[in-house]
């Protein structure tokens, strides 16, 4: 599955690369996340619960960070494992582009691939629910960047 999204977020490009460093904000803005926890400067450990059409799973997993170039990109790379629910692994390639002192334009392209009883539930709900938690993710980290009465304006699409 690939998928590709363009959001506008109201802060500047020093302050995003920031809050996308930390893990903190992240933990609090990844849908479901139980914990986040940094090991060394470039990967974490997570815990996230997530419902997928009927099922309920709990992904164990570690994600690393890779082709840094701050403040300006970099590559995450991760793998979760669901138990008997199966596992989801893949890459996002993430840039920010300034936008003007107090705006960014944060693009990411994700190519991800899910496996076991997950894979099973077919293509379009499991892109539904990515594009759900996307939404969900830009729409809390604008607010956590930004205020409370912050808006983002963007959207992920399926390639």
């Amino acid at each position: 599955m690939e998928l590709k999204g363009e959001y506008r977020l109201p802060a500047s490009r020093e302050t995003v690369w920031e809050q996308l460093n930390d893990p903190q904000t992240l933990q609090d803005c990844i849908p479901g996340c139980e914990s986040l926890e940094k090991n060394d400067d470039d990967t974490m450990n997570a815990k996230v619960k997530v419902k997928i059409g009927p099922m309920k799973v709990t992904f164990n997993g570690e994600v690393s960070l890779q082709n840094i170039d701050a403040p300006k990109s970099y590559s995450i790379v991760g793998e979760g494992k669901g138990g008997i629910a199966g596992f989801a692994k893949g890459r996002a390639d993430v840039h920010l582009e300034e936008a003007g002192p107090d705006e960014t334009i944060l693009t990411y392209n994700v190519d991800a691939q899910v496996g076991g009883k997950m894979a099973q539930l077919g293509g379009r709900l499991i892109e539904s629910t990515s594009k759900k938690l996307a939404a969900e993710f830009f729409d809390c980290f604008a607010r956590k960047i930004a205020g409370e009465d912050a808006t983002v304006e963007g959207e992920t699409v399926t390639v």
